[in-house]
């Protein structure tokens, strides 16, 4: 697992063109796709009941879109925006 945290407003030129509407977004991805980008509350029970459904086996993932997979690129080349867990 890899994690980042990104401020839309202060690192706009890394988010690209995906929209985010409301504060927190999530955004969850894995090889085969994205499992989840939404809002969600900022509760840590959540996140967990969230993650926890996401790890359960047959659960689908959506194709990336090419701004998620241009998001996913710039990050790739830029670790200074993982956070170590």
């Amino acid at each position: 697992h890899r994690f980042a945290w990104l401020d839309i407003e202060d690192q706009a030129e890394l988010v690209g063109d995906i929209e985010v509407e409301t504060f927190p977004t999530l955004l969850v991805t894995d090889a085969n796709g994205t499992r989840f980008m939404g809002p969600l509350t900022p509760h840590a029970q959540t996140l967990s009941r969230l993650l926890d459904s996401l790890a359960q086996p047959g659960q689908p993932a959506a194709p990336h879109l090419p701004s998620t997979h241009a998001l996913l690129q710039t990050l790739a080349a830029a670790p200074q925006h993982w956070i170590s867990t």
